[in-house]
């Protein structure tokens, strides 16, 4: 590792730590290509488990065709699900432990076995999923007034915050990932909405992608890990004192409140 990469996963480190907004790596540090991105990101995946966090899945962002159009890409990001920013349904999220969140509607796949095959079809992933979950991904950035680009939200985990699952499971036969619709509301008003088809065509698509991709990076999905498969709709600001209601069609619905963590819920 160069010593500029593990300046990088310090910095972020720290951010994380501190709770402290960083200027954008691209500028401090002329972080510039996708694949030193993901170095840094590596180097900082390394770093928190040596400091004890517990990995327990991955994220999978910019699943939007529309969004990497815009930013010149064909391809989604991926990043890590860690233990301690795992939530459940009826918790109250403390906005407190986070620096500039947002919230996005996903649905979530809990795999059944490993996929270590990174050229295995859609058929072998569907065999190894367990179920499907509603979920929430409470996206956040270490950069400063979320003024990132592809390399810098790459570096800070795909820009992973938290995460939260519903407790109501469905096998994927009884789905239609495609299909289904889903809205997010906060405090009784609808925020966001998006079809599955919105996510790479279906979220399994998306899923595929990020199995074979970790597979050929000596790093497959092990059973028992959770994958947010990315984004219904746009995602949008959370502050504390604010309900949210995640709908998605065949799921029973999810709420979930958040709080600055001093006032109680």
């Amino acid at each position: 590792m160069s010593d500029r990469i593990a300046e990088m996963a310090e910095a972020l480190i720290r951010a994380r730590t501190d709770l402290k907004q960083i200027p954008p790596l691209r500028e401090s540090h002329g972080l510039a290509s996708v694949d030193e991105a993901y170095a840094v990101q590596d180097a900082t995946n390394r770093l928190w488990l040596e400091r004890g966090r517990r990995l327990v899945g991955r994220k999978i962002g910019l699943t939007s065709p529309a969004v990497q159009a815009q930013m010149g890409i064909d391809q989604p990001d991926f990043g890590m699900l860690w233990g301690d920013y795992f939530f459940t349904e009826g918790e109250v999220v403390d906005t407190g432990r986070f620096m500039q969140p947002k919230a996005e509607l996903e649905v979530a796949f809990v795999m059944d076995r490993g996929f270590s095959d990174p050229e295995a079809p859609m058929a072998e992933l569907i065999r190894r999923v367990a179920y499907a979950v509603p979920a929430l991904e409470v996206v956040d950035t270490a950069i400063r007034n979320w003024d990132i680009r592809l390399v810098d939200t790459v570096a800070d985990n795909a820009s992973g915050g938290g995460f939260l699952l519903g407790l109501g499971a469905r096998r994927l036969t009884d789905l239609d990932l495609r299909l289904c619709g889903g809205i997010l509301s906060r405090n009784g008003k609808v925020v966001s909405r998006g079809l599955g088809v919105d996510c790479m065509g279906n979220p399994l698509n998306a899923t595929l992608w990020l199995a074979r991709r970790m597979a050929e990076l000596g790093q497959p999905l092990l059973e028992g890990d959770v994958v947010m498969s990315g984004a219904f709709g746009p995602m949008v600001p959370v502050g504390p004192g604010e309900v949210y209601l995640a709908e998605i069609a065949g799921f029973s619905p999810i709420q979930v409140s958040f709080d600055d963590g001093r006032t109680g819920a």
